[in-house]
């Protein structure tokens, strides 16, 4: 394995995040500076090839949609926006602009393609939200996860605090799986069956002891892996009866 040092990002500020296409062959870059940065990744070169300006405070994540849609970025926020960018002939534009938060968007993660163009944002205002790509425009829905306020979809009372980070499932059966975490010391699971897909429930996971800060599935989306303030790591896994139950931990 080889690694590839970029030394000048081009950031004036510190760096959020970091991720590369689908092919691995375009790394996009967020930062304080409010500005997205796209480089070209060439076996052991890379070039910058595009600076994205619109958001109006720092970027905290950026994420790629599946090249099945197309060259789509995704980036949000602490303006509390979730900002949609598409590369066509060489130029990018930005296509969507929402502000369907009342605070800083912290998280955005793209659902598996097999389940459509589905993003789902999660934001210190307590909602996570969904936003839908089809037919050249987006729609959306807004739950209130972790907090108290109005949304312009269906309402799922949930958590009180902020949502820290949120995670797609990648399993596409009879379920699709979304899990958030919040500064409330829970974990949320969302699920929608696919005979009726706008419709979401959720559960909580779990009280935990400190805030809960990642979310992240395994890659058959059987096993969640959930990490918390008290420097612990608990790996979750849902049994016949649709109950959730730890399988493993791991601490200092």
């Amino acid at each position: 394995m080889t690694t590839q040092v970029i030394a000048n990002s081009g950031h004036d500020d510190m760096i959020h995040d970091a991720v590369l296409d689908y092919y691995g062959r375009r790394l996009a870059t967020c930062s304080s500076d409010r500005t997205i940065k796209i480089f070209e990744v060439e076996g052991e070169s890379h070039r910058l090839t595009e600076t994205l300006k619109g958001h109006e405070g720092a970027v905290w994540c950026v994420a790629w949609a599946h090249p099945k849609y197309g060259n789509i970025l995704a980036s949000s926020g602490y303006d509390g926006k979730v900002l949609i960018w598409r590369e066509q002939g060489g130029s990018w534009q930005r296509i969507f602009d929402f502000a369907l938060h009342k605070a800083s968007v912290n998280i955005v993660s793209w659902s598996p393609h097999e389940s459509g163009c589905l993003l789902a944002c999660a934001s210190s205002d307590g909602h996570v939200s969904v936003l839908e790509f089809k037919d050249s425009s987006f729609d959306h829905q807004n739950f209130l996860a972790h907090g108290q306020g109005v949304n312009s979809g269906g309402l799922l009372q949930g958590h009180t605090d902020w949502v820290l980070d949120v995670d797609w499932s990648p399993t596409t059966l009879q379920k699709s799986y979304i899990a958030s975490a919040s500064q409330d010391r829970t974990v949320r699971i969302w699920t929608s069956d696919v005979s009726n897909p706008g419709q979401w429930q959720s559960k909580v996971l779990k009280e935990f002891d400190t805030t809960v800060w990642r979310v992240s599935w395994s890659l058959s989306g059987n096993v969640l892996a959930v990490s918390s303030g008290d420097n612990k790591v608990t790996l979750w896994k849902e049994n016949l009866r649709g109950e959730w139950a730890t399988v493993s931990t791991l601490e200092d």
